[in-house]
């Protein structure tokens, strides 16, 4: 067989353009060298939304762009996602106050909003979320986006790839590829060989390697490889609101309620030479940890850090620029002579239009269609002029009547991870509770999501690694043959009720 499209990489992009060729009638083949969403796609600050410190760098096309795409995805994707308010705070070193309420205003009107609320002045010596907050911090203002889960949106997109035709292939590599007057033919690691008539490098961080080792191309742009790191902390938050936090540096850091019983802190701007095996450096770990206890009432402390991660974005460099400055915009990079393109840059909120853009080069007589079109999950039945978020509320409340004679939480943990694939799952039972996590679930993420490790499924199918103690982990790595539970940095003790993540 001869594929119409294969695409290198199985992060949020290749998965984007997966799906959005499958759905055009492309025969489509992925390939992925290690897990799907294994690199950057799962190491984000997992937020749908423009970049309001771009409009800094006028960036207003890219932002307008970004902005009027969180809509989109916070309607297709009701399961994984929802608005996410932000609290930022003003005080001493912030931005003025008229560049904020006029940031801040471009926000709310750059593009037109359905789903998400517009930003408002608020005293934090009155709201409920400055109790988090030092007294010194007396005002400040409230804004909307979206978050997102990253890695289950890969997830999504790759299912539905998989739905409509495409083969997918991971743990494999592509060792090679040549060209003929028709058709590539691609070698992988594991001997086999396929061919295809148009090539796709979706590699994120690794795309400049690949163009030139593999593909045999010289012309794509230099990256600047830049990690962001995160913490995962005890949860400061009292309420919904996460927070945006200046710094004296110019940056911003956010703190955002995870996982119910935890905040995520990120993230850093390190240049760094290589993606491979990110890890979160002492100065980084103190960065975050000073960025955020600027600001609380009561400070963090080692103690409370319960697990780190860090991811490698691809930034394309741009001379002058420094890391913050550097554009989130993509370029998709046409190889001259060969049917082949290059992803470059990019994020996970406009990672559909990325899509759209490079079908626009593969398939420029098919037709546009994902706007619309639920990912697998979110799919629920809609009353008329109901938005995805609304329709996904009633379903879930439906739910939980329904199924009565289970813990409301564990519904609502499966629905906001697979949405309405639990449906069936909780018909046929759930099978045997390894200590949080069911066997059921397990049987799904390896049938249906191409798990194959303990990983996978503790810190990317979920984020139960959080949440599991040791004994509960090491169950899930003996039902996959494992002889250990995989390496984290939750201490024993931390706090493990079994919970969505969490909008109170």
């Amino acid at each position: 067989m001869t594929y119409d499209l294969l695409i290198i990489g199985g992060g949020i992009n290749g998965a984007g353009i997966a799906r959005d060729a499958a759905g055009r009638g492309l025969s489509v083949a992925l390939v992925e060298a290690g897990d799907l969403a294994g690199g950057t796609s799962s190491a984000s600050t997992k937020l749908i939304h423009g970049g309001l410190r771009y409009l800094e760098f006028y960036a207003f096309g890219m932002v307008r762009k970004a902005l009027a795409e969180r809509e989109v995805l916070l309607d297709i994707a009701p399961h994984i996602s929802w608005p996410q308010s932000f609290v930022l705070p003003e005080g001493a070193g912030s931005r003025p106050d008229w560049m904020l309420r006029a940031g801040l205003w471009l926000y709310d009107h750059l593009a037109r909003r359905k789903v998400v609320l517009g930003s408002a002045k608020i005293d934090l010596r009155q709201d409920r979320a400055g109790r988090a907050l030092d007294a010194r911090f007396a005002t400040g203002f409230r804004y909307w986006d979206g978050w997102v889960d990253d890695a289950r949106i890969v997830i999504a997109n790759v299912r539905d790839a998989a739905d409509r035709g495409a083969e997918i292939i991971t743990r494999t590599r592509v060792e090679r590829t040549e060209h003929d007057s028709e058709t590539w033919q691609v070698t992988l690691s594991d001997g086999r060989t396929l061919a295809a008539r148009y090539l796709v490098n979706a590699t994120g961080p690794w795309a400049g390697q690949v163009a030139r080792k593999v593909l045999g191309r010289h012309d794509a742009p230099p990256l600047r490889l830049v990690q962001g790191s995160h913490l995962v902390t005890r949860r400061v938050h009292l309420g919904r609101d996460a927070f945006t936090l200046q710094q004296p540096d110019g940056r911003v850091v956010f703190v955002i309620p995870y996982e119910g019983d935890f905040s995520l802190v990120g993230t850093t701007e390190r240049e760094v030479e290589t993606a491979e095996a990110p890890t979160v450096t002492d100065d980084e770990y103190d960065y975050l940890l000073g960025a955020v206890n600027r600001y609380l009432s009561r400070p963090l402390g080692d103690a409370d850090v319960v697990h780190r991660f860090a991811g490698v974005r691809p930034l394309i460099l741009e001379a002058g620029k420094g890391n913050r400055e550097a554009s989130r915009d993509f370029r998709l990079v046409r190889h001259a002579g060969v049917p082949a393109l290059t992803v470059v840059g990019g994020k996970i909120t406009t990672y559909r239009l990325l899509a759209e853009a490079a079908m626009k080069i593969v398939a420029p007589k098919t037709k546009a269609w994902t706007a619309t079109a639920p990912l697998p999950g979110g799919d629920v039945a809609r009353l008329e002029g109901e938005t995805g978020q609304a329709a996904f509320e009633r379903w879930l409340a439906a739910l939980i009547v329904t199924h009565a004679d289970y813990d409301p939480r564990i519904i609502k943990r499966l629905a906001r991870t697979i949405g309405t694939a639990c449906e069936p799952m909780l018909e046929r039972g759930l099978g045997e509770n390894l200590g949080g996590i069911f066997t059921a679930e397990l049987e799904y993420f390896v049938e249906r999501e191409w798990a194959t490790t303990a990983e996978d499924v503790l810190w990317r199918r979920t984020k139960m690694g959080l949440h599991l103690d040791h004994e509960a982990k090491a169950r899930v790595a003996a039902w996959f043959g494992e002889a250990r539970p995989p390496v984290d940095d939750v201490p024993e003790g931390a706090p493990h009720r079994f919970a969505v993540p969490s909008r109170d």
